[in-house]
This record gives C-alpha cells, structure tokens and sequence, in this order.
C-alpha cells in the first residue's frame, strides 16, 4: 500500500456522499459499513450524538439483517471496556481501541488523523453537508485528502 507525505497509509479515510435526505438513510449506510469492518475482523467504532440518533442505531444494529448479528454495545465513555467489536460512542475514541470509526455525530474525533480507517457519512441534507464540509476541511488541516465517494452524482442521472 502506498504512503501520503507524512507516511501515513493512503485511502484510510473516507467520505461518503449520499443523495438521500433522510437520517435512516446515513444509519443504514453506517450498518452496511460496519457489517463489511466487523467481517474482516475490524473493532468498529461508530461516533454518534448521545440521545436520539444512538437509540436509533443502536435498534438498527440489532434489526440490521436476518442474514447477520452484529453485537455491539453503547459506550457513556471513551474509556469504558467494550467486549463486542462494535461500540456505539458520543465522545472521542481512542485510536488505540478501534481499528474502524464510523463518524455519524455533529464532531470529528479529537485524534482523527490516527485511526486505521475512519468514514464520514454526509446525507443531502444542507445541514448535514454543511457540518461534512467543516470536517472534510478539519481533515485536510491534519495533512489528509480522504476519498470522497459522491453517490449523488449517479443519483442525479437517474
């Protein structure tokens, strides 16, 4: 695998562009995401708002595919022990416990720029864009040009 100028492996951060408008569908990517992460034997972490959108996930999780079980647990804190290889988390993991982090919050990990592979999820929402475009740009200040998958564009010819 090829190396950035700061010897970092290249194509380790992601953006994925969706062009629907819809929260569940940001949810749903994320679980097909983890799925594919925790398959190859990945620890996920999926980085979330407290409340709401960890509820929601974390029935999505457990409901995701008859086909496949994904055990997981919500995390309060970074530092608490996660037995599965999935944990739901509104905080900042740390790089050293997670091989994946799957960033679905309003605020990009403090230590991004050291994750194995990170993957941001933006839907067509304007103010989930606008909140992709700040991290997009946080990322590059870090000295990373993540990959940008547009499904919108496909969307578009439809």
């Amino acid at each position: 695998m090829s190396a950035d100028a700061a010897g970092r492996p290249e194509g380790r951060h992601w953006f994925y562009l969706l062009p629907q408008d819809t929260e569940s569908a940001r949810l749903l990517h994320a679980a097909r995401l983890t799925e594919k992460a925790w398959s190859q034997g990945d620890r996920v972490c999926l980085v979330c708002n407290a409340g709401e959108q960890m509820q929601a996930l974390d029935n999505l999780l457990w409901q995701y595919s008859p086909e496949s079980f994904l055990p997981h647990r919500q995390l309060a804190e970074a530092s608490d022990a996660c037995p599965e290889r999935v944990g739901l988390l509104a905080g900042h993991p740390a790089p050293a416990d997670w091989d994946t982090v799957i960033v679905l919050g309003d605020t990009l990990p403090t230590d991004a720029d050291r994750f194995r592979r990170l993957a941001l999820i933006a839907s067509s929402d304007p103010q989930i864009l606008s909140r992709a475009r700040s991290h997009f740009r946080q990322l590059r200040e870090l000295g990373i040009e993540p990959r940008v998958h547009d499904a919108r564009k496909g969307a578009q010819r439809a």
